[in-house]
This record gives structure tokens, C-alpha cells and sequence, in this order.
């Protein structure tokens, strides 16, 4: 059996391994004429995420040989979080370096070798030998299971130390910023905690499933029901099996309560319902989600709950609409009907069945009208401190001479709140009921400023900037594949005083930086901006992703 290198051992590995990809994601092998950077780049964008990073081998003498087998099992230690929250190991003698999810710092295991990358492999934890550092009680009975809070059991202090991290060395290692840069002129900022690490969560989507998934170690308290039908959250990896939750510690009290008479009722015989079998595709009931807002007059809480359906069917819904109408919070109830064989929660068509088609939430002295599929920051607590963030990045003048650009600009949350200081805002974003949203927000709250587009910012071509006027500041908020190569050649070209970007991946946020920064050289693409900040912000406790607002400015 192998034992494990501690983090304090002496190794000729790169400091975070699994950001080699990264680099070779931003900048080709030398010698390798046919596979450009922006060529990559291209790859890149064309994918629904940033790509799995694998690992890199030592350079020692001893890892050329070794190669662990699949099936082989390794005594290991955690030495810290990598991408995604998974936890980084080596194995000792070699400085082979092995991927596990749901270890943590510090953690002494035993792990199966489960996959093998081209330098790397990946493990699944058997036991725990010894605990991880900074270990706390996760308060939360699905926890161990459910996918969703992978970090609940480490100390929230030792969380965000590890996402500060993480940006900090994708930063240096893929957006090719030096340390200096970070530590002397003060580019990197302190990462801003969440002081609300539990029911911040304003949105939850739930899964219907026709066998409750059970994990190996619970299987004998599940005898008596082995096939129950699930309602819950799908478990890692899997798109058909469902653990079923009957309350979750991310969401609203409200939402928990809902949750609870839904579990309580909807298996009845006497109702005729079925669970959606991903297989067959047969069945009534697919997704259950629910939505928190605010009552921006009374400032209680208003629950939307959406019901997505295989068929439209309501005399089927309504026993369940009787028993959750009468809260006083639940002011929507909808049915989202999507026929397709997919899995998403968005439906082709959408009814009411109770209340009203929205709910509304405040942020920033905003009033928003939030629809059952458009997009509305998670975590509203935090979102008011993030958008006072972007404000104070902008650097806008308030004057109203400035135009403002805003990309990926969803419901208008961000361009609404910068309207005030702005000459005009102008939007683009793909979706085009967030663009509806948008529109009707900017009415509810009188801004005349401010004009929405709907258009697909990957396909954009070389008339875009014939709509509007050249931008001071243009925003940017991609979604987790970052900029697409063309839109990143565009922003090159219009050359805006400003660019402030607002990420919620930093890895793919790192490497639009530098081609913001440093250019394509491959394509005599130059760069033309400087970063002059990024500040890393916990949007989402207890999970391993990171929001980021990074602030660039011309050379």
C-alpha cells in the first residue's frame, strides 16, 4: 500500500498542479505549430464548461515509472482544494498526484484508484483514517451525500482562505499576472465572506425520480421501501438517480415548509402521480422548484412554487395547489410544461394555477419582478454587496455623460442599478424572457436610460458595435464558459476606457484576462488592458464556487 507525501515534503511539482491545463489551455506546447492558443480558445468557448483540469507529474526521477493501476488502493493525505472543490494528493516517492472528491486538507484516507487521466488519476475515498484540519459538524443530514454543500463540514474560515487561494494562483498561473502585481501595486483583494452561511439561497430546484437513490452505507435502513419514489436533489454524477431531501439547510424557511407538505403528499395513490422516468420517458412530474422573494412593501416574504410537468395536466396538480395555497407566502404557483426528453426545468409553456406569474425582490433600491426561468442573483444578501462592488468599480463619474455596455445582462439587475450614474445603458443578453424581464424592471422603476437586446453574444458579427454609441464602461457577466474568442476580438477593437467583469468561474475568468491583457499572438492579436483589480467574493458557502470582480482599464 502506498502512503502519502505531507503538503511539507519536497517535490518538484508545480505548486497547484491542476492549473497545468489552464496554462495549456492559454498558451500552446512550444514546437506545436498546429494547435494554437486561439484555436484552443475556440475549444474552449464551443464547451458548456471550463473543461476538467488534469494533473502534471513530477518531474522527479522516480514518476516516470510510476503509474498507479486502476482498482489499486492508495493511503493518501489531502494536501488542499483544487478546482472544483475536489481535494489534491500525492502519492510518497513519487509526487504522482490523484484527484478525490469530498476530502478535505489535512485528511488522511484510504481511496480506490476510480479513473486514469493522461497524468493524473482520480480516486474515490473508502475511510477515513484521520479527520481533515479545521473539521466542524456539518449540520445537515445530506451533507455527505447530496453534492450540494461538498465543504459544510470545514470551518467557514478555512473555506474561504481556500477560494481566495484558488483565484489568487489562476490569476498568476493562467491570466499570467505576476505576484508583484498582486502583492505590491495591491490588484488581488481580500475575498469578502458571506456572514449569512445557511438559508441564503433564494432559488431551489428539486428532481422527481422513480427510485430514490440510497448510498451503499444506508442501504439496510432502506429495506422496507427500497423503490419509493424520490423528490430531492440528483445525486454527483448521476442524471437519473435522485436523493430524496425533505429539508434543505440552503433555502428559505418558507421554501423548507412547502418542501415538507409536497413530500408529505404527493406519493398518494388517490392522486394519480407519477414521477418523470428519464428512461421511458414516461411520467407526469419532472422538476419542483421554488423561488423566495420579498414584498417590497411589507418586506415579508413572497415563495413562488413551480411545477414542471411532461404534459399539461392541471386537474392532476390541483390537490397539491389546495394544500400549499392557503400559506400566506405562497403568492405563485406555476406550471412549466416541457414535452422534450430533456431534463431542464424550463418548459415550453408556462401557466398559472395560483397567485400571480412573479414575485418581486429589492436590491439596491431597486424593486425586480422575478418570473419562474429568468435569471436573479441566488443570494440576494450577497448580491447587494456584490453590486456595490461592481458600482464602485465602475467608476462611473454620475455626472450622466457615460454610456455603459452591459453583456450577459440577464433580468438588467446590474445595468439597472448603474443607470442612475449613466448617460445610457445598453443590454444584450440571449434569453429572451430575461430580455422581457429586463424591459419591464427598467418600467417598474421609471428608467428611461436604458435600452435590452436580445441577441447571442456568441454569434456576434463585425457590425455589433453599429448599436449603439462607443461605451465608457462595458460590463461583462458571462455565464461558466466565459467570452467567446469573437467577442473577446470585439472588446480588443472598441477598445472602452473600462471593462469591469464580473465571473463565475475563475478559471475560465483567468484566461479571458489575459487574452484581455496579453493578447493572441498566434493571431496578431494585441492586448490593450491592464487589470487593476479583482476581488474574489463568496456568493455560496459551503460549495467551492467563486464570484469574482475584476476591473480592467486601458493601457
Amino acid at each position: 500500500m502506498a502512503a502519502a507525501v505531507h503538503s511539507g515534503g519536497v517535490h518538484l511539482l508545480h505548486p497547484r498542479p491542476w492549473l497545468r491545463h489552464f496554462q495549456r489551455a492559454a498558451r500552446p506546447l512550444s514546437g506545436i505549430a498546429a494547435s494554437s492558443r486561439a484555436d484552443h480558445a475556440e475549444e474552449l468557448n464551443s464547451t458548456a464548461e471550463a473543461p476538467e483540469p488534469p494533473m502534471r507529474r513530477s518531474a522527479e526521477k522516480d514518476t516516470a515509472a510510476y503509474y498507479p493501476k486502476r482498482g489499486q488502493v492508495l493511503e493518501l493525505v489531502c494536501e488542499s482544494l483544487a478546482y472544483k472543490g475536489k481535494g489534491l494528493c500525492k502519492v510518497a516517492g513519487t509526487g504522482f498526484v490523484v484527484m478525490c472528491d469530498r476530502v478535505l486538507p489535512g485528511e488522511k484516507f484510504i481511496g480506490r484508484v476510480t479513473r486514469k487521466k493522461d497524468n493524473y488519476a482520480e480516486v474515490k475515498k473508502l475511510e477515513t483514517i484521520s479527520p481533515h484540519w479545521d473539521m466542524v459538524e456539518a449540520p445537515c443530514e445530506y451533507a455527505s451525500h447530496c453534492g450540494g454543500c461538498k465543504t459544510q463540514n470545514l470551518l467557514y474560515e478555512a473555506q474561504v482562505r481556500a477560494k481566495e487561494q484558488q483565484v489568487r494562483e489562476l490569476v498568476v498561473h493562467v491570466g499570467k499576472s505576476s505576484n508583484k502585481d498582486l502583492e505590491v501595486y495591491g490588484v488581488m483583494k481580500p475575498i469578502v465572506p458571506c456572514d449569512i452561511q445557511f438559508h441564503y439561497r433564494n432559488k431551489m430546484e428539486f428532481s422527481f425520480g422513480t427510485k430514490r437513490w440510497v448510498p451503499a452505507e444506508m442501504l439496510l435502513q432502506e429495506v422496507e421501501e427500497p423503490n419509493k419514489y424520490a423528490l430531492g436533489l440528483h445525486a454527483p454524477g448521476f442524471f437519473d438517480k435522485v436523493l430524496n431531501v425533505d429539508k434543505c439547510l440552503l433555502q428559505s424557511d418558507p421554501a423548507n415548509k412547502v418542501l415538507a407538505v409536497i413530500q408529505e403528499i404527493w406519493r398518494n395513490p388517490e392522486f394519480g402521480l407519477s414521477p418523470y422516468d428519464v428512461h421511458s420517458h414516461r411520467g407526469f412530474l419532472k422538476h419542483f422548484m421554488l423561488r423566495t422573494g420579498r414584498n417590497v412593501e411589507t418586506g415579508q416574504p413572497e415563495l413562488m412554487v413551480n411545477f414542471v410537468t411532461s404534459s399539461y395536466q392541471p386537474e392532476l396538480l390541483m390537490p397539491l395547489v389546495d394544500k400549499i395555497s392557503p400559506f400566506p407566502y405562497v403568492v405563485s404557483i406555476l406550471n412549466n410544461v416541457n414535452t422534450s426528453v430533456g431534463n431542464t426545468s424550463v418548459g415550453e409553456q408556462e401557466y398559472t394555477l395560483f397567485g400571480k406569474p412573479t414575485i418581486t425582490e429589492s436590491l439596491r433600491g431597486l424593486n425586480f419582478q422575478i418570473s419562474a426561468n429568468s435569471f436573479f442573483q441566488t443570494n440576494t444578501h450577497q448580491a447587494e454587496i456584490l453590486y456595490k462592488l461592481i458600482e464602485d468599480c465602475s467608476f462611473l463619474r454620475g455626472d450622466g455623460s457615460e454610456i455603459v455596455l452591459d453583456l450577459f445582462c440577464g433580468t438588467g439587475t446590474i445595468g439597472l442599478t448603474l443607470a442612475k450614474k449613466a448617460k445610457h445603458v445598453y443590454g444584450f443578453e440571449i434569453v429572451d424572457q430575461a430580455i422581457k424581464d429586463a424591459r419591464r424592471n427598467a418600467d417598474l422603476n421609471g428608467i428611461c436610460n436604458a435600452t435590452f437586446v436580445q441577441g447571442d453574444l456568441n454569434k456576434i458579427g463585425e457590425n455589433f458595435g453599429e448599436y449603439f454609441p462607443k461605451p465608457d464602461l462595458v460590463i461583462t457577466d458571462p455565464n461558466r464558459p466565459g467570452m467567446h474568442m469573437k467577442l473577446i476580438k470585439f472588446l480588443l477593437k472598441l477598445k472602452a476606457d473600462r471593462i469591469v467583469y464580473v465571473s463565475c468561474n475563475p478559471a475560465t475568468c483567468a484566461r479571458d484576462l489575459d487574452y484581455l491583457c496579453h493578447g493572441v499572438p498566434e493571431k496578431s492579436i494585441e492586448g490593450c488592458y491592464r487589470l487593476k483589480s479583482i476581488q474574489p467574493v463568496d456568493m455560496f458557502p459551503h460549495t467551492p464556487h467563486i464570484e469574482c470582480v475584476c476591473l480592467l482599464e486601458l493601457n
